[in-house]
């Protein structure tokens, strides 16, 4: 997806919760991974958006709010997935 819509401003981020800067390392590796990944480390991105279960997906929008929010893994390369974006992308 990131690489998908390089000119529309979009960027993903993935947040990682309490592990080894080793261990998600080789799970980046194994995965072939090319967003940033982020060590969130003492938990505290986790709680401000009150992660409690994983993967848990969270948009937010150019105000810098939370618009959208999933728990649990997503057919995230899916016709809808990629709709839903879309509209989420051009609203301003």
């Amino acid at each position: 997806m990131q690489n998908e819509r390089k000119d529309q401003k979009f960027t993903l981020l993935l947040v990682d919760f309490k592990e080894s800067p080793e261990k998600v390392a080789a799970w980046v590796k194994d995965h072939g991974v090319t967003p940033m990944v982020l060590l969130d480390r003492d938990g505290a991105v986790t709680g401000r958006y009150k992660v409690t279960g994983t993967p848990t997906v969270i948009v937010i929008g150019r105000d810098g709010k939370m618009v959208a929010r999933a728990v649990g893994p997503r057919p995230w390369n899916s016709g809808d997935a990629r709709q839903l974006l879309d509209l989420l992308l051009k609203t301003p």
